[in-house]
């Protein structure tokens, strides 16, 4: 995306050249003329002039040239919001579009971001906001099938009757958590990471192949045992059931222990902590929760103190990978951390570390494992 750049603003033809998606306008269900009544047509139509703050009444054209910029550089926004790329005759775009559109904009214009920091929180918003809405959709439809004895296809056409009395409380909640969750990811990015990275200096060389990264974390990964045989043997609704109880105990656990959940990879679950006693506290608790649940399998867990690049809502580095190949060693309802992590925590008396044997890890060499035990205290308070 070039702001105001006379080579790119009045040129038109490299986005020419480009080929357009075929694709569709954004709408919310919008049904055939076959399966919907009238009353459930515009009952649609209603929902996405609401959605949308608006009816569609813009070519992509013209967004661009509201906005001040090239049709390639609107192009380029617009992708990065998640959406497909829509044709020139196409009135696609609302008044709201544009308003966005120009926000982005204006804040490169200003020097408050650069072209490409502007690209980047963009698609964050898109691909964030993306995966939530799909999530808020399938809870409800799931909650209709089984509370409401609905069918699949009747709860999701009973979703766009309740979505309107939820917009507004769903807006306001959002808003509301992304302001709270934006305060402590300043506490933990910028403000403690150098009493961080002190405090990981402990037992360290200087010449390990994490030192140059930035940030000072504990890496865990939780990983259910038997997944995927037992996938195979549930119906869909058990399957979902698993899932479903899965993230939420991880998201819960990690979020009492004060860490952070990175993401969830079907059966295996990816968090941070900004001490190694919050990582150790959260992967015994982990461990210890999915052993007492008769429903969902142990977990192999792993806990490595290091140091990691955090970029993209993700975490990169030697350190997430030593974890994630702990994981592998590790059995079932145990907790494995490598050998500097354990002898951090070995003068703590909550924590337990036994030495295991050594294995070849690709990538790494020979590892000596070390299990991680409960010692003194209850651990964390899950109530």
């Amino acid at each position: 995306m070039t702001i105001d750049h006379p080579e790119i603003l009045p040129s038109e033809d490299a986005a020419q050249t480009q080929a357009a998606v075929d694709s569709a306008p954004i709408v919310v269900g919008t049904p055939t003329a076959n399966s919907k009544e009238p009353s459930d047509r515009e009952a649609t139509k209603s929902l996405e002039r609401r959605l949308l703050g608006g009816p569609r009444t813009l070519k992509r054209r013209e967004v661009a040239a509201g906005a001040g910029i090239s049709l390639l550089s609107a192009k380029k926004l617009w992708r990065a919001l998640g959406f497909p790329n829509l044709t020139d005759d196409e009135v696609a775009f609302t008044e709201r579009d544009l308003e966005a559109i120009l926000t982005i904009v204006e804040n490169v214009r200003e020097g408050y971001l650069s072209e490409e920091t502007a690209i980047s929180i963009t698609r964050s918003i898109g691909q964030m906001t993306d995966r939530m809405v799909i999530w808020q959709i399938e809870a409800l439809v799931e909650d209709l099938v089984q509370n409401k004895k609905l069918t699949d296809r009747e709860a999701r056409e009973q979703v766009l009757k309740i979505l309107p009395t939820l917009i507004e409380p769903m807006e306001s909640v959002l808003l509301y958590a992304w302001r709270r969750q934006m305060n402590s990811a300043i506490q933990r990015q910028v403000l403690r990471v150098e009493s961080g990275l002190k405090a990981s200096a402990e037992g360290r060389t200087g010449e390990e192949d994490d030192a140059p990264l930035p940030l000072a974390r504990a890496v865990g990964f939780a990983d259910l045992v038997s997944y995927t045989s037992l996938s195979r043997r549930m119906n869909e609704r058990t399957l979902a059931q698993l899932v479903q109880r899965f993230e939420q105990k991880s998201a819960e656990i990690i979020a009492v222990g004060g860490g952070r959940l990175v993401k969830t990879i079907g059966d295996e679950v990816l968090f941070v902590a900004e001490t190694p006693q919050a990582g150790a506290e959260i992967s015994l608790a982990l461990a210890e929760e999915f052993r007492a649940d008769d429903f969902l399998p142990d977990a192999r867990v792993s806990l490595v103190w290091g140091r990691v690049l955090s970029r993209l809502g993700d975490i990169y580095g030697p350190t997430v990978n030593l974890a994630a190949r702990l994981t592998a060693l590790s059995e079932p309802g145990k907790v494995y951390c490598d050998a500097l992590t354990a002898s951090t925590l070995s003068g703590d008396k909550r924590y337990i570390v036994e030495r295991q044997q050594s294995h070849e890890v690709r990538g790494f060499g020979e590892i000596t494992p070390y299990i991680l035990a409960r010692g003194e205290g209850e651990g964390l308070s899950l109530d």
